[in-house]
């Protein structure tokens, strides 16, 4: 591991830090969390470095196959040519790749050629939008991330470091996805014994992810047939969404080398528990400590599971669940992602919170006096969203109800309530990609309030076109279904 990991990378020490190198990996984030990146000479990354580079905007004019969107979208169309945006590189993220000979790895934010400003779209940028109209008031934003994925292994892959094992797309081509294998079998969830079975894999994404800084918490199995879950390290909120995109990355890499396809969709396997991606996030003040405890227990609160949560924490927790219904398609983007937030599988469906509850959409964390872990953990969001975008939504709608200072809006859930039940007095979240779209692009929304109208404009037209490759999809249970029967 190159001894320049914990230097503070900065223009004028840059050309120094690569003097034994050749080369530099650069990398953005697209709309669905994608990393899109390159590789450049060295030359021409120090010549870039501070004013950025031409890259073309049509990584946010197609989907995650690289298909063009139906209905062409402002960013990036072919009336302006997919024309090249300015793709700026943050130096503070600097790292090296442990897997792929501790190349430089460095990424990137786009901006708007005609104002230097992020572009609506770009998720860092959107993010770090947010961040500064909180820090501006002297705050500061924390948040960790959890993941939970499948893992399967493409038959025919050897359990080595095989760099050339088949790809799952490949096997899936001419085999059903029922033939794909887990890399264990059984519900083990915290099993000590299961992650012998792939040791190797197993040790070698704990410890890259350390050495590529994104760091692991807390690393087991979850309940589920290859099922692990990552913890990542709590962080600052734009440094810990770079590091859950990381994160994925290094779980896709590794992946490949030992023949194993990482599965972060929400839901892989029908009658199993879907693939979560809990947010945590909480605030801070200049000198670190926590704004959502409360110095003393609030005898006189209405609901006695806010009654350590500080008047900030409250009405941030009721900005979030005041517009959690109109950011749905960011937090559970996929048509795939619905299958997941279901009745009976650990998954909120309801505009919900409550004390250490985790069924419902937000978990209060917030059980003592002057806590320094007080804090919300929305457990809406799945896998497979965009981090950057999850973060940026969920701070966007706290901060509005702390500006707002708004009240909760419905009762906790009690320990024993059901999610959905009669005592659930929330609204149902969207049962569905396409009307969780257009909750968010309808005119006067939360959404459109909070991030403008070029964003939800955007990002609302890409998940239309997500909807209509679904509605024009033949799938097998159909086939099965209906061939011999109508």
């Amino acid at each position: 591991m190159g001894a320049d990991q914990d230097v503070q990378v900065t223009i004028d020490n840059l050309a120094n830090i690569l003097q034994d190198d050749i080369s530099v990996k650069v990398a953005g984030v697209d709309i669905d969390g994608q990393l899109r990146g390159k590789l450049m000479a060295k030359s021409k990354f120090l010549s870039v470095a501070k004013e950025g580079f031409g890259f073309c905007s049509v990584i946010f004019g197609w989907d995650m196959h690289d298909q063009t969107y139906f209905r062409e979208l402002k960013i990036s169309n072919k009336e302006n040519g997919y024309r090249d945006l300015i793709a700026v590189p943050h130096l503070k993220t600097f790292r090296r790749i442990p897997w792929e000979n501790n190349i430089p790895f460095v990424l990137v934010s786009f901006m708007d050629p005609d104002t230097m400003e992020p572009i609506s779209a770009c998720p860092r940028g959107l993010l770090a939008t947010i961040v500064d109209k909180i820090e501006a008031k002297g705050y500061q934003a924390m948040a960790g991330a959890e993941y939970e994925f499948f893992q399967f292994r493409t038959p025919g892959a050897d359990n080595g470091t095989n760099q050339s094992a088949p790809s799952t797309s490949a096997f899936l081509r001419n085999n059903p996805v029922s033939a794909l294998p887990t890399i264990t079998e059984g519900m083990f969830g915290y099993s000590l014994t299961r992650p012998v079975h792939n040791q190797e894999y197993y040790y070698s994404i704990f410890n890259t992810c350390d050495q590529f800084k994104c760091g692991i918490e807390g690393w087991h199995t979850e309940s589920g047939p290859g099922v692990f879950e990552a913890a990542l390290l709590f962080n600052e909120i734009r440094e810990m969404a770079d590091r859950a995109a990381l994160f994925k990355l290094t779980a896709k890499a590794l992946g490949t080398k030992f023949g194993i396809t990482p599965c972060f969709m929400a839901k892989p396997r029908e009658g199993l528990p879907g693939n979560s991606g809990h947010m945590h996030i909480s605030l801070v003040d200049k000198s670190g400590k926590n704004l959502f405890s409360r110095e003393s227990k609030d005898e006189n609160v209405e609901w006695s599971d806010a009654a350590f949560l500080s008047d900030m924490g409250r009405q941030f927790l009721a900005g979030v669940l005041d517009g959690l219904p109109d950011i749905m398609p960011i937090v559970a983007p996929t048509v795939n992602s619905y299958k997941r937030l279901v009745e009976n599988f650990w998954a909120p469906v309801t505009v919900s919170w409550g004390l250490e509850h985790r069924a419902a959409s937000i978990r209060v964390i917030s059980s003592s006096a002057n806590s320094k872990s007080s804090r919300l953990e929305v457990r809406v969001c799945g896998a497979d969203a965009n981090p950057h975008l999850v973060l940026a939504s969920i701070l966007a709608l706290g901060w509005r109800g702390v500006e707002k200072k708004m009240d909760i809006p419905v009762p906790p859930l009690g320990k024993g309530d059901d999610v959905g039940g009669e005592s659930d007095k929330g609204q149902r979240l969207a049962k569905s990609l396409k009307e969780a779209t257009a909750q968010m692009t309808r005119k006067g929304s939360v959404a459109r309030e909070v991030f403008g109208d070029e964003f939800v404009d955007h990002y609302g037209g890409t998940r239309e076109h997500e909807c209509r490759i679904w509605d024009e999809a033949v799938t097998d249970w159909e086939v099965k279904r209906y061939i011999e029967t109508v």
